[in-house]
C-alpha cells in the first residue's frame, strides 16, 4: 500500500519519489521481472526478443519470443518498469509484434485448437 508521502499524482499516473519505500518496491518488482525474462530466454534457446504494449490501468504487457520460437507474456505495473526490466535482462525490444517478430513465433496444436475454439473441438471458454 502506497502512502501519500511516497507518491505524487501526475495525470492519473502514480509517480514514485526517488528513494522512497514505493520506489524501492518498484525497483524490486522490476528486478524480478528482469529475472523472469532472463529465465524465459535461457529456457527457450538462450535469447529472446520482446515487444511492449499498454493493456490498460497503467499496466504493460511484455510479449516474449524465444530463439526457439516459443512465446509467452509477462505483465508490468508500468511501461517504464517493463522497459527497465527488458534492458536489465538484455533483450531486444521491437516496436511492433508483426513482421519479423511475428514470423519467429511457433504455434502448436494447442494454440490452433484454442483459436478455432468449439468449431474444431478445441477447449471451450466456459
Amino acid at each position: 500500500m502506497l502512502c501519500m508521502a511516497d507518491t505524487q499524482q501526475a495525470d492519473e499516473q502514480v509517480v514514485t519519489v526517488p528513494g522512497s519505500a514505493a520506489d524501492k518496491r518498484a525497483g524490486r518488482r522490476t528486478a524480478r521481472l528482469a529475472k523472469e525474462i532472463r529465465a524465459f530466454a535461457a529456457s527457450h534457446g538462450g535469447s529472446a526478443e520482446g515487444q511492449l504494449a499498454h493493456i490498460g490501468r497503467g499496466r504493460t504487457r511484455i510479449a516474449l519470443v524465444g530463439a526457439n520460437g516459443e512465446w509467452g507474456t509477462l505483465v508490468a505495473d508500468s511501461y517504464g518498469s517493463a522497459k527497465d526490466a527488458a534492458a536489465q535482462a538484455g533483450i531486444t525490444l521491437q516496436d511492433d509484434f508483426d513482421g519479423d517478430l511475428a514470423a519467429k513465433v511457433r504455434t502448436g496444436p494447442y494454440e490452433w485448437s484454442r483459436m478455432a475454439g468449439m468449431q474444431l473441438g478445441g477447449p471451450s471458454n466456459s
